[in-house]
């Protein structure tokens, strides 16, 4: 199943042989931390394969608490440098916008939907590989409170952070004699997981726009 993904494979696998090691969790806090700024990084899985191998399936010599923190650590940090990175931009992007009217428009359509949604917007986004990097850049160029964008990540990093690793090791202790086969299975969950909630989010937003449809008759 995974073969055919070639150099994604590759990664996983070597992942899943020094997950064994305690300095695999510094590895998890980098990952994590990478990936808030650059999405195609693995965090996911590599919280997953912590999950794992903390539990009865694996031989890691770490209890499964210390994936959640490392994992919520890299990717707290992660979004912060994210929003630092919009904000150091967002002075140019904002002369950019007084000159161009469509640069004007899509910030001002971001800084709309964060005020509207709010720092659960940020939760949602933090399970949507790419939307967590969005959505902390342009919390940054819109310039949302600081104090506000910290305490909401930090509250999203410890959600996902906990999924993760509960559900690698939830399938590391149910299929304790495989631990290749506890990996996938909890791969596949969190795909799945992932995909529902991108299913629900479209089926709002077509919710809403039906509405302000017929509002607008």
């Amino acid at each position: 199943m995974l073969a055919a993904w070639g150099p994604i494979d590759d990664l996983t696998g070597w992942l899943k042989d020094i997950s064994g090691n305690w300095w695999f969790l510094a590895l998890v806090l980098v990952i994590a931390l990478l990936d808030s700024v650059l999405p195609v990084v693995p965090s996911e899985t590599t919280v997953i394969i912590g999950g794992v191998a903390a539990s009865a399936a694996g031989d890691a010599p770490y209890p499964v608490i210390l994936v959640i923190v490392a994992g919520a650590i890299g990717a707290f940090l992660g979004d912060n440098l994210s929003y630092l990175i919009g904000f150091s931009f967002s002075d140019n992007v904002q002369r950019r916008a007084e000159k161009k009217p469509s640069t004007a428009r899509r910030l001002e359509w971001a800084a709309d939907q964060i005020e509207e949604r709010g720092g659960l917007l940020l939760i949602t986004a933090r399970f949507i590989p790419g939307g967590r990097t969005a959505l902390t850049l342009s919390s940054g160029l819109t310039r949302q409170p600081r104090r506000w964008f910290a305490g909401w990540v930090g509250v999203a990093a410890c959600i996902w952070a906990t999924y993760a690793a509960v559900l690698g090791y939830a399938f590391g202790e149910r299929f304790e004699d495989d631990h290749t086969l506890a990996f996938i299975l909890a791969f596949v969950a969190a795909l799945s997981i992932t995909l529902l909630i991108e299913v629900v989010r479209w089926f709002r937003k077509r919710r809403r726009k039906v509405a302000a449809e017929r509002a607008a008759v």
